[in-house]
């Protein structure tokens, strides 16, 4: 174990985040969702968090582990092979790789501040079961990432080969750093590691409800989040990174990253591990991290991300003689698309002739009384992943008959939003997208020819951050000029819980 010997920083508060983020990883691993039996060596007390917190360690915990598979089977020709993880903390990643037999011909060096490194070092000495594994393959290493020349010069005395092949590992780490100094970090990595590729995993989208209230909590833990006004999204990180000397870069959010790389049955066993219906939490916590990696040299480039190609369901009464209920969830059955009518006379429920294709299962949709029918539009379909079509239940002689309503352009796939039919158009308003950035405002559906149009909703006279989503809704006026929300919101992953603190009125005129 390599320390150096000063420590003078004003990092000791980031340090802390550390503890509380190994707790939640120990949890998530407790639970199923991975397999580590290392990290509860690096905590004194495991702790069970929510499902929702399981679910948000475990993505971040397989984006990496993708990351340094792929880095791996990469590179499986070299003889020589590293990787340089920047602000480990207490990450088991050294003992869980050699545990799997994964660190053939890998070298770990793990870099943190001084103070960090020793109660580290301290801590494996004191375990048998972690120090019994240690080699000359791991190398703990006490040193500020900001100095360059320190970095380097530790490094090299340490024994790390600038020309071989190195994936740099950077968990919500840099992001602590003023942007300068984070800037210089991606910079010297990408001019001393000439085969190298850089994984980083970290916040985005600082501007939106979500973003608030996420940059509230860190703030209040004196833990501020600086790369976030400089690079907000994806692209500006993206960019960020050609421009510090990376030849290619490939950055994705964490649903992208959720539905697009991770096999489905691997998806459904995680699903199936807990009770889980914070959904749109799960998807706002997802749109708001980021996993990125960067490639440097020929031989790394092939190590990049790559893209492969009973609630909460909708009732609407019928000419107050029918209930009519669509979709929804059961513990059971993640999403249903069977319908029920309820007649409101009796109380009982009745069958009903529905002829024409039955619109895909889902829950969290909207469904609005149309035309002595009904109109349902979006939700959350098989596999988690938001909808957006439109089926009209038109009636007929002998019952209904489901039609599909052809929109143009189509709106953004949303769930958990409101809506209401108002003079032949259908205005939906808010819930939780993944394919665009923000908040969803109002989209505009007309209902007689299919066109569609998305609307920005203007909050910037709301004092607070305003959670679209897991609201509900009531026109204020026949003319449907008005509209009011109430309630709405929930918890923001670790960050806190915010509710919607007063209704709001909004103005749907022109």
């Amino acid at each position: 174990t390599c320390l150096a010997s000063r420590f003078r920083d004003a990092g000791t508060s980031v340090q802390g985040t550390n503890d509380s983020s190994v707790v939640s990883k120990v949890s998530a691993a407790a639970q199923g969702y991975f397999h580590d039996d290392f990290l509860k060596h690096f905590v004194c007390k495991v702790s069970r968090r929510a499902p929702l917190i399981n679910r948000g360690y475990y993505v971040r915990w397989k984006a990496v582990d993708h990351c340094l598979k792929q880095f791996f089977h990469a590179t499986q020709s070299c003889s020589r092979r590293q990787i340089l993880s920047l602000g480990a903390g207490f990450d088991s990643l050294y003992f869980r790789l050699h545990a799997e037999g994964a660190l053939g011909g890998v070298t770990v060096f793990e870099v943190d501040f001084p103070e960090v490194a020793r109660r580290k070092a301290a801590l494996i000495n004191s375990n048998t079961c972690l120090k019994d594994m240690l080699s000359g393959h791991y190398n703990l290493i006490g040193v500020d990432v900001r100095k360059e020349q320190e970095v380097e010069v530790t490094l090299s005395g340490a024994g790390l080969q600038w020309d071989a092949p190195t994936l740099v590992l950077s968990e919500v780490v840099l992001t602590y750093m003023e942007t300068q100094w984070s800037d210089a970090v991606i910079g010297w990595a990408a001019k001393l590691l000439p085969q190298s590729v850089f994984v980083m995993y970290e916040q985005i989208h600082p501007d939106d409800p979500f973003g608030r209230v996420m940059q509230n909590h860190f703030l209040k833990l004196n833990s501020t989040i600086h790369a976030l006004k400089q690079y907000p999204d994806t692209v500006a990180q993206t960019q960020r990174f050609i421009q510090k000397g990376w030849e290619k870069c490939v950055c994705l959010d964490m649903n992208q990253f959720y539905f697009d790389l991770l096999l489905e049955d691997e998806r459904q066993r995680v699903e199936g591990l807990e009770p889980f219906d914070e959904f749109e939490e799960w998807n706002q916590k997802c749109s708001h991290y980021f996993i990125l990696t960067a490639s440097k040299g020929s031989v790394t480039n092939q190590a990049l991300l790559t893209l492969a190609k009973g609630k909460d369901f909708s009732l609407v009464v019928f000419q107050n003689t029918f209930l009519f209920v669509f979709g929804g969830r059961t513990e059971k059955d993640p999403v249903l698309g069977d319908a029920h009518f309820l007649c409101l006379e009796d109380k009982h429920w009745t069958e009903m002739t529905v002829v024409g294709a039955v619109p895909e299962a889902r829950h969290s949709h909207s469904a609005c009384p149309y035309g002595g029918g009904l109109v349902i539009f979006g939700g959350l379909g098989k596999g988690g992943r938001p909808i957006c079509d439109a089926f009209y239940l038109r009636p007929t002689l002998s019952g209904f008959c489901w039609e599909t309503m052809n929109l143009h352009p189509p709106p953004v796939p949303r769930y958990s939003h409101s809506a209401h039919v108002i003079n032949e158009k259908l205005v939906v308003v808010g819930g939780v997208w993944l394919q665009a950035d923000g908040v969803p405002g109002v989209a505009v559906i007309n209902l007689s020819t299919g066109s569609c149009v998305e609307i920005q909703l203007d909050t910037s006279s709301v004092p607070w951050p305003l959670m679209l989503h897991s609201f509900c809704s009531e026109l204020l006026d026949s003319e449907g000029s008005e509209m009011v929300l109430i309630g709405g919101g929930g918890n923001c992953f670790s960050f806190g819980t915010h509710l919607n603190l007063h209704p709001i009125t909004v103005d749907l005129r022109p």
